[in-house]
């Protein structure tokens, strides 16, 4: 193995435990990433170090706008207005429990009153917030 091809390798080690480990870094999967599929790569087809940097550079940089793009559209994204989701459980004494929507369970939040919801019970689903809904209890 090459020694740059190494360092790809030992680079794409190193950044992807750190986001294991949790740091949150723009760029920092993508660049792992690439490193990866570069010191792969550069294992079979050598090339030039220089050329290696900066296509590591360059796909990082287009992956970080990619992945930027792709979350401003989901950002957006709008929910049709009005739509019912059942409880599932908690609410009780609480704000949060859970509520099936479209067939699956959501994590939600009731935003009106900490009233309790019985299981069963329908809510209004208002809006999302990443993996989790925002609800209103009826009346």
């Amino acid at each position: 193995m090459a020694p740059v091809s190494l360092l790809c390798l030992l680079l794409a080690t190193g950044l992807l435990l750190l986001a294991l480990a949790g740091a949150e870094v723009d760029g920092l999967l993508p660049a792992a990433v690439v490193a990866l599929v570069l010191s792969v790569a550069t294992a079979w087809l050598p090339l030039p170090p220089l050329l290696q940097l900066g296509l590591l550079a360059g796909l990082t940089g287009l992956g970080v706008l990619g992945l930027r793009r792709w979350s401003a559209r989901q950002r957006h994204r709008s929910l049709p207005p009005a739509e019912n989701a059942t409880v599932l459980s908690g609410f009780n004494g609480s704000d949060t429990g859970r509520v099936r929507w479209h067939g699956q369970s959501w994590s939600a939040v009731n935003l009106g009153s900490s009233q309790a919801l019985s299981p069963g019970a329908t809510v209004t689903v208002l809006g999302r917030e990443g993996n989790q809904l925002q609800v209103l209890g009826p009346g």
